[in-house]
């Protein structure tokens, strides 16, 4: 784990780290079953450009907002509502969060959030990934949707 990753949940449970998208629609059934299960967890972007074209964009909107103190809030409404990624509707997000609109906007373009979510890719790519999501738990890649069984590992 590295120190500047989005890390949610009891920190007593194993800790899964996921590389997902936010356009994938099984990463948003994954990340359901997580909260369900009150799962340790840890969230690096993993946006498949060739099928996803606006996950990057969400990409950057999440990490905008956490530069605002606000990642897993942002984080969950754009898995609530993946049909809606482009800039209005993330626009209208930030505002519902209660976030500077003006700051979210030049941060979510900047090159310094690119640059965390290029960092996240490639540290998927070096671990392995090829698809979303993929799902770590002690070292062990699990792509796809996970079993039950696994989830039951993370209570």
């Amino acid at each position: 784990m590295a120190p500047d990753d989005h890390r949610s949940g009891p920190r007593e449970r194993p800790l899964a780290i996921v590389y997902a998208d936010y356009e994938c629609p099984y990463c948003a059934v994954l990340e359901a079953r997580l909260v369900q299960a009150s799962a340790q967890r840890v969230f690096r972007h993993f946006p498949v450009k060739s099928k996803h074209p606006r996950a990057w964009a969400a990409s950057c909107a999440a990490e905008a907002a956490g530069l605002q103190g606000r990642f897993w809030e942002m984080h969950a409404l754009l898995f609530a509502d993946q049909g809606r990624l482009e800039d209005p509707h993330l626009w209208a997000r930030a505002e519902q969060l209660g976030l500077d609109v003006d700051r979210f906007d030049a941060d979510r373009r900047s090159d310094a959030v690119a640059a965390r979510v290029k960092h996240d890719f490639l540290s998927g790519m070096r671990a392995g990934v090829v698809t979303t999501p993929t799902l770590f738990l002690d070292g062990v890649a699990h792509p796809g949707l996970p079993s039950d069984e696994l989830i039951a590992r993370l209570r």
